[in-house]
C-alpha cells in the first residue's frame, strides 16, 4: 500500500503510529517491575537489586537505540522486514519469565542479577526497547516527514502508564502466571500493529516531501556530547534519588517506582507540543533547585516523609528542564535515530554513575548531592529581576561579585559549623542555609556563584557531617546493601542502616553484654530466648536470619549451637572485624556464621537441624519480601524440629505485616502469638531499648502455651489479627498495598 498520497490521508496514520509506541513502551516498562517481582525468591527485596536491574534495562535500551539507528541506513520497507523478523525471533522466547538458573548461597547479586535479566528477558526487551525510534522515523516517512518527535511523548506516557500499572492494577490481581500470558498477548498486539505500520510505508524508501530534512548538516560532535549530558543528568539523578530514599527517607519496597515513573512522565512533557509548561518548568527550575537542592545531602531528616517528597518535585522540575532543552536542540527526523541513540548512551552512562560507579567509590549517597550540582550548572539560568541584571552586567564588578559570594559563603558556613554563640545552637543549620540562600537569591542568573550557593546550603545541612563521617576510620561503611554509620552517643554506640536502628551497644564498663535495642529481654524474642532451654533441651540449636551488630549472640549458652544468615559481607565485618561492636567476641565467638541469601542457605541445610530460627533480615525497612511468602515459611518448617520456634520480627514504620504472617501461620499449621515491647519516650530504657513488635510461631500448642508463660509485668502475648480479605503473600503473588499503614 503507498504512503504518499493527500495530506488528509497522512493525518490519519497518526493514530496508529501513537497506538503502536504507545504499546511498545508500555510493555517495556510493565515487563521491568514484573520480571523484578519474578526474581524475589532468587534474589531477595533488596532496593540494589532494582538498581542493578536498571542497568541491564539502560544497557538493553541502549542496545535497541544502537540497533535502530544501524538499520535507518537502509530503506524504511527494508527496515520494516528485518524489525518483524527480530520481533519474530524474540517471540519463541513467549511467554515471559526467568531461566531455570539459581544462584549459590554465595553468588554476588551485583553480578548475578544483570546476568540472570540478561538470559531471562534480553531478547524480548531488545526488540521492544527498538519500537520507539524506529516507530517515528516510519512515521516520518509514511507521512512526508510530519514531526515525529511528539510520539516520543506517546511513548513515554506508554512506559509510564506501564510502569505504575504494575504495582497498582496487575500485582495486586493476577499471580505471576496469568502476569506472564497477559505480556504474551501484549506482545501479539505489538506485532499485530508493527505489521500494520510496515504496510503503510512508502515502497521507495522515504517520501519526496522528506528531502528538505536531508538539507540540514548531520550534528556536530559537540552537539552530540551536549545532549548525551543532558541525558545524562536526569538518569543518574534518577536512580540516586532512588537510592537515597530507599536508604536514608522511605525505605519501603517498590519505592522506586515513583522516582522512575516522574522520570519517565518527564519526556511526556519535555517532547509535547504544547511548549507552555515545559517552559515555565524551565524558568522556575533554578528557584526549586535554591528551595530544595540544599535538602540533598541532610542526614536523617526529622520529616522523612515530607523530604521524599520535595526531592521527587526536585528530580521531576530537573528532568523536564533537562529533556526541555533537549528536545529545543533536536535535529531533523533524518537524524531522528542518532538523536534518541545519543539520549539512551547519555541514559546508561547516568546509571552506570549511580548504580555501579558510586557505590565502589563512595561510603555514602554523594552521587546524589553531586548530581544535583551538576543538574544547577546545566538548567538555564534567568535574570528574574532588571536591577539584578544591571548588577551583573559589568565582567568587572561581576568577578568581584563571584569572588565576595564564595567569601561569604565560606564564612556563614564556618559558623554554622562551628557554632561560636549559644542561640545558633540546634538551629545553625538552618540558619545558614537561609543566610546562604538570600545571597544566592541575588545571583539567579549567573551560574558560578549559583553553584556556589547551592554547594554552601548543601555543606551546613548535612555535607559537613556526612564528610566528617567519611573520614572518620570504621564510621561508615557502603555496601551493594546500602550504607551503614556507626556513632557514639556517651556510653552508647549505634549502628545505623540508612535511617533505621540496626543495633546499639552499651559502652558501661560491666554491661557491654547487655542486649539491647529490639532485643532486650523484655521483648518477644528477648522471651522466647529465656524459656528456650525448658522447651528445648540445654543444646539448643538456634539460627538467626540477619547479623546486625550480633545482639542476639549475647543470649547463647554453653552447650547451645549458634548460626547466624547473614547476606552482607560489610555487616560481618562489621560485627566481628572492626571491633566497634563486641556482642560476637564477648557472648559467643564460636558462633557459624552463614554468608549469602538466608532462604537460599536454609533450603539447602538438614532437616529438622535447628529449635529455633529468629526472622530479622530487614534492609533499613525494607521488606525482604521473598523471606515471608508460603514457600518460605514451608522451608522453616522443615528445616525446624517439630516442636521448634521461629520468631519474626515485624517492627516497621510504613507497613502492616501482620496479616502476612497471620496467613502463612493459617495456611501451614502453625500456632502463633504476637507481642508489642512499647517503650515510653520518657522512661529511661528508652535510651537503650527500641519498641518492638515479634511474633512467635511453633507447629506444637504446648510448646507455644510454654513460651508465652510469664509475660513481664503489664505485657501480654496476643492472638495473631487475621485480615479475611487478604490471602498472603507467596512466591507466585504478592502486594503490598493492603498492607501500607497510610492506606488502612
Amino acid at each position: 500500500m503507498e504512503a504518499a498520497g493527500s495530506g488528509e490521508k497522512r493525518r490519519d496514520l497518526g493514530p496508529l503510529f501513537v497506538g503502536t509506541i504507545f504499546v511498545g513502551s508500555f510493555l517495556a516498562f510493565l515487563v521491568q517491575p514484573m520480571i523484578a517481582r519474578m526474581v524475589l525468591p532468587r534474589l531477595g527485596g533488596a532496593p540494589a537489586v532494582w538498581n542493578s536491574a536498571m542497568l541491564v534495562y539502560q544497557a538493553l535500551l541502549l542496545g535497541g537505540y544502537a540497533y535502530a539507528h544501524a538499520l535507518a541506513r537502509l530503506n524504511v520497507r527494508t527496515q520494516s522486514v528485518v524489525h518483524l523478523l527480530l520481533l519474530a525471533a524474540a517471540a519463541l522466547l513467549l511467554p515471559i519469565g526467568l531461566i531455570g538458573r539459581v544462584p549459590s548461597a554465595t553468588a554476588s547479586p551485583a553480578f548475578w542479577v544483570p546476568w540472570l535479566l540478561l538470559l531471562s528477558i534480553g531478547p524480548l526487551f531488545f526488540a521492544v526497547a527498538a519500537q520507539a525510534p524506529l516507530i517515528q522515523r516510519w512515521y516520518a516517512a509514511a507521512t512526508g516527514g510530519r514531526d515525529p518527535y511528539p510520539l516520543y511523548a506517546a511513548s513515554n506516557l506508554g512506559s509510564f502508564t506501564g510502569l505504575l500499572s504494575y504495582p497498582l492494577l496487575v500485582e495486586p490481581r493476577l499471580p505471576l502466571g496469568d502476569q506472564s500470558e497477559l505480556w504474551t498477548g501484549g506482545y501479539v498486539l505489538l506485532v499485530v500493529l508493527t505489521l500494520a505500520c510496515a504496510a503503510v510505508l512508502p515502497r521507495a524508501g522515504l517520501d519526496t516531501s522528506d528531502a528538505g530534512y536531508t538539507a540540514e548538516a548531520p550534528p556536530a560532535l559537540g552537539r552530540r556530547l551536549w545532549w548525551i549530558l543532558l541525558a545524562a543528568v536526569p538518569s543518574g539523578l534518577m536512580l540516586s534519588t532512588t537510592t537515597y530514599l530507599t536508604t536514608d527517607i522511605v525505605a519501603m519496597p517498590m519505592m522506586w517506582v515513583i522516582p522512575l515513573g516522574l522520570y519517565l512522565l518527564s519526556f511526556t512533557l519535555a517532547f509535547a507540543e504544547a511548549r507552555g509548561a515545559v517552559v515555565a518548568l524551565c524558568r522556575i527550575s533554578p528557584l526549586v533547585l535554591l528551595a530544595i537542592g540544599g535538602l540533598a545531602i541532610e542526614n536523617a531528616p526529622r520529616q522523612p516523609l515530607l523530604t521524599a517528597a520535595v526531592e521527587l518535585i526536585l528530580l521531576f522540575v530537573v528532568a523536564v528542564t533537562l529533556h526541555g532543552q533537549m528536545y529545543r536542540t533536536r535535529p531533523a527526523p533524518i537524524y531522528l535515530t542518532g538523536f534518541y541513540l545519543c539520549m539512551a548512551v547519555g541514559g546508561a552512562l547516568g546509571g552506570l554513575f549511580s548504580g555501579l560507579v558510586a557505590p565502589l567509590a563512595f561510603d555514602w549517597t554523594y552521587e546524589h548531592p553531586l548530581l544535583i550540582l551538576a543538574a544547577a550548572a546545566l538548567v538555564p539560568q534567568h535574570y528574574l529581576f532588571v536591577w539584578t541584571e544591571r548588577l551583573w552586567e559589568s565582567p568587572v564588578r561581576a568577578r568581584l561579585l563571584t569572588t565576595l559570594m564564595a567569601v561569604l559563603t565560606i564564612a556563614i558556613a564556618a559558623i554554622s559549623i562551628e557554632q561560636p554563640w549559644p542561640w545558633l545552637w540546634g538551629r545553625a543549620g538552618w540558619f545558614g542555609a537561609g543566610a546562604i540562600g538570600l545571597l544566592t537569591f541575588v545571583c539567579l542568573g549567573k551560574r558560578g556563584p549559583f553553584l556556589i550557593g547551592i554547594a554552601g546550603m548543601m555543606l551546613v545541612l548535612g555535607g559537613y557531617d556526612a564528610i566528617r563521617l567519611s573520614l572518620t576510620p570504621d564510621a561508615r561503611f557502603r555496601s551493594y546493601f546500602g550504607v551503614y554509620t556507626i556513632r557514639d552517643y556517651d556510653d552508647i554506640r549505634t549502628l545505623a542502616h540508612g535511617t533505621t536502628s540496626h543495633g546499639l551497644q552499651l559502652l558501661t564498663p560491666g554491661h557491654e553484654r547487655d542486649p539491647t535495642s529490639y532485643y532486650s529481654p523484655s521483648s518477644g524474642v528477648g522471651q522466647a530466648m529465656l524459656h528456650l532451654p525448658a522447651i528445648s533441651g540445654p543444646n539448643a540449636r538456634v539460627g538467626a536470619v540477619g547479623l546486625g551488630t550480633g545482639t542476639l549472640a549475647c543470649y547463647a549458652r554453653p552447650g547451645q549451637d549458634w548460626r547466624f544468615y547473614e547476606i552482607d559481607p560489610t555487616v560481618v565485618h562489621i560485627a566481628r572485624q572492626t571491633g566497634k561492636f563486641t556482642f560476637l567476641a564477648r557472648c559467643d565467638p564460636a558462633a557459624a556464621i552463614v554468608l549469602g541469601d538466608a532462604r537460599l542457605s536454609l533450603d539447602a541445610a538438614a532437616t529438622d537441624s535447628l529449635d529455633m530460627l529468629v526472622l530479622d533480615a530487614f534492609t533499613s525497612d525494607a521488606i525482604p519480601m521473598h523471606l515471608l511468602t508460603r514457600e518460605a515459611f514451608a522451608i522453616y518448617a522443615r528445616v525446624l524440629d517439630r516442636r521448634g520456634m521461629l520468631l519474626v520480627h515485624i517492627s516497621n514504620r510504613f507497613l502492616d505485616l501482620e496479616p502476612v504472617v497471620a496467613a502463612a501461620a493459617r495456611d501451614g499449621g502453625w500456632y502463633a502469638a504476637r507481642y508489642d515491647d512499647t517503650i515510653a519516650p520518657d522512661s529511661e530504657a528508652y535510651r537503650t531499648i527500641s519498641s518492638s513488635s515479634w511474633i512467635l510461631m511453633t507447629r506444637d500448642a504446648a510448646v507455644l502455651s510454654a513460651a508465652i508463660a510469664d509475660p513481664p509485668a503489664g505485657g501480654a502475648w496476643t492472638p495473631l489479627r487475621e485480615d479475611p480479605g487478604f490471602s498472603g503473600w507467596s512466591d507466585d503473588y504478592a502486594t503490598i498495598l493492603p498492607l501500607v499503614k497510610v492506606l488502612r
